[in-house]
């Protein structure tokens, strides 16, 4: 059995061929399909955050609404990334979100990826310590975040505030308990999921990872899952963990789907993310229903996941990716044993 949610990217972009053509175009309708799919479903509305780009960014406005129109779909994000982020203020905005939903928040953050622009997190007024790499600076916002999300007082009262203070350490407000157990980190290699573990967050495993044994990508991608668990379980934490994957699905069932995705011959593709990290970027799949079964029956990383993310193409509308979640919940979902 696993939950079957989908992530998006968020993309707009001014052009006659999209259904999105500005930002408020994908938020409205980011709400919508959350909406739909609760409505078929499905177990997941997860959200891409970047920066500098005509995609989603700041997440927890949208989170709210989806939280506000929905009442049992997880909202989450995959992923935020950490280097932008001021932790303390997260931790109001990210408890906000999830006691508007009810406690379904299931964040995913990140020490990020490639960015549109050179640096962008020094526009946000960040900056690594002497030593330190941008890495570096994301996992310690991470690990200040985490901290916080424990709710424990840190912060010394006013002697003299305009409003009574509980007793002892402040806190920050509002507090959403459970949260923290909610957090989950996207990881690109084994050593990250691995710290992960160690760290007591779910895992994020996406279509892109560190290329580190030259297998195919999903083997890679299950071996890695494999070493978060085992980590977990040397951890001793005492709650069981979650994993999720990604990928990029699509049913052939109808003359539109065959004109958009079928004829594809996709396969898994290596290249450098940057100038010393080689990287595989896994396979789409777009087939007959039956063809398409076979194919993920072979998929080892999806075996290994209890969560799977079905990466919506936004641009194309909310009427037709209700079609490609519903397409994948109808048909493939019950062959493979997933529900």
């Amino acid at each position: 059995m696993k939950k079957i949610g989908f992530l998006s990217f968020g993309h707009w972009t001014p052009s006659p061929q999209s259904q999105a053509r500005s930002a408020a175009d994908v938020l409205l309708q980011s709400i919508d399909l959350a909406v739909a799919a609760e409505e078929l479903g499905a177990d997941g509305a997860y959200f891409r955050v970047h920066h500098f780009a005509r995609q989603l960014a700041s997440p927890f406005p949208l989170l709210a609404a989806v939280g506000a129109k929905t009442s049992r779909i997880e909202i989450g994000t995959g992923v935020i990334d950490m280097r932008y982020e001021n932790p303390f203020y997260m931790v109001e905005d990210a408890s906000s979100a999830d006691l508007i939903a009810g406690g379904r928040l299931q964040l995913g953050i990140s020490r990020g990826s490639p960015e549109q622009v050179v640096d962008g997190w020094r526009h946000f007024g960040y900056q690594p310590a002497e030593g330190q790499t941008d890495a570096d600076m994301g996992r310690q916002h991470a690990e200040v975040f985490l901290e916080l999300l424990r709710g424990e007082g840190f912060a010394r009262p006013n002697p003299n505030p305009m409003f009574p203070n509980p007793h002892g350490l402040l806190r920050l407000e509002p507090f959403s308990e459970g949260l923290r157990d909610r957090i989950w980190w996207g990881s690109g290699s084994d050593a990250t999921a691995i710290w992960a573990a160690k760290m007591g967050m779910n895992l994020q495993s996406s279509t892109l990872k560190d290329d580190e044994t030259g297998e195919p990508f999903h083997v890679q991608q299950a071996r890695q899952i494999r070493a978060y668990r085992a980590a977990w379980k040397d951890a001793g934490h005492a709650r069981a963990p979650r994993v999720s994957v990604s990928r990029s699905i699509f049913a052939l069932v109808n003359d539109r789907d065959r004109a958009y995705f079928g004829g594809r011959q996709d396969a898994d593709h290596v290249g450098m993310l940057d100038e010393t990290t080689r990287a595989i970027f896994g396979r789409s799949y777009a087939a007959e229903p039956d063809v398409l079964i076979e194919q993920l029956r072979g998929d080892e990383a999806i075996a290994e996941a209890d969560t799977l993310l079905l990466t919506v193409p936004n641009q194309l509308g909310v009427a037709y990716n209700a079609h490609v979640i519903e397409a994948i919940l109808t048909h493939i979902a019950p062959a493979l044993g997933w529900r």
